[in-house]
């Protein structure tokens, strides 16, 4: 057997280089596949067509054949709707049981067009059983274009940005108006306006002595003797007769003026010492 020929200028490259990608495992090259790595065959699987229920499963497989909704061959779209359920299930897909209720409705209408109606039915007129699917497809398909046409509208987020842009705050200097004499007075005299609203109530001490109410009765006693509820001033209040009680009994504990009686249960009479024989006179 003949030998294959090298080319020089390859022998002494030694192994080939790695490609640009390469799978690491670890930080090293993976060369080759392990012997004993299992892939199960629904590792990865791509489901393209999605629907949002089975009106509209129906409806797509209506359109897909260009068939008239007014006239569905029954027979077609329900087989080509339990291959589609068997194929979803297949792919190990949940089905909601909105989509089994409607392959038993299907399967009702399929077994209502295919047997053969009593006589009695025929003559009273009965109605297609496939009305009441084409009406629900029809009002089905009236809401999904609706739905169609607002989502091609423009969205702001996905067609239209907003468009932003930082602008410096520029903060304008307003120049003060000139103050006028006359708006000064003017808010002084509403200052004193609301002065006027406010009662200030101040208590203000008596000026009342002992002292001074012992130079006033013995003033009073020097023009003779006097009664005793005459040195009492009613209009003084009660501070004014309790200050004139207390000159009274400091004089006579200083001796200074005397108290007597000119008889029992009289009236009482304050005079000085040197007049305590003089008679008190009623006043004409």
């Amino acid at each position: 057997m003949a030998e294959e020929a090298v080319d020089p200028q390859l022998a002494g490259l030694g192994s080939p280089p790695l490609p640009e990608h390469v799978v690491k495992v670890l930080g090293q090259p993976l060369q080759k596949l392990p012997e004993d790595l299992y892939i199960p065959p629904d590792a990865l699987e791509v489901f393209l067509e999605a629907f949002e229920g089975p009106l509209d499963l129906l409806l797509y497989l209506i359109r897909k054949q260009n068939l008239d909704i007014l006239d569905i061959p029954v027979l077609q779209i329900t087989r080509q709707y339990m291959e589609y359920i068997a194929m979803m299930r297949g792919l190990k897909l949940e089905l909601a049981a909105e989509y089994l209720v409607m392959a038993a409705w299907l399967a009702e209408i399929k077994s209502r067009v295919l047997l053969p109606r009593p006589p009695e039915t025929e003559e009273e007129g009965g109605q297609d059983p496939r009305l009441e699917l084409v009406r629900r497809l029809q009002e089905y398909e009236r809401f999904k274009t609706a739905a169609e046409r607002l989502d091609a509208l423009p969205r702001v987020g996905r067609d239209v940005h907003l468009a932003r842009a930082a602008v410096e705050r520029i903060e304008a200097e307003v120049p003060l108006p000139p103050l006028d004499l006359r708006e000064l007075l003017m808010a002084f005299q509403s200052v004193m306006a609301r002065a006027e609203l406010y009662v200030h109530h101040t208590i203000a001490r008596e000026p009342l002595s002992v002292r001074d109410r012992m130079s006033r009765v013995l003033d009073r006693l020097q023009h003779g003797p006097a009664r005793f509820i005459d040195l009492f001033d009613p209009a003084e209040g009660r501070a004014g007769i309790v200050v004139a009680l207390l000159a009274v009994l400091e004089l006579v504990k200083a001796r200074l003026l005397a108290v007597h009686q000119q008889a029992p249960f009289t009236e009482l009479v304050i005079n000085l010492p040197e007049d305590t024989g003089a008679s008190l006179q009623e006043p004409a």
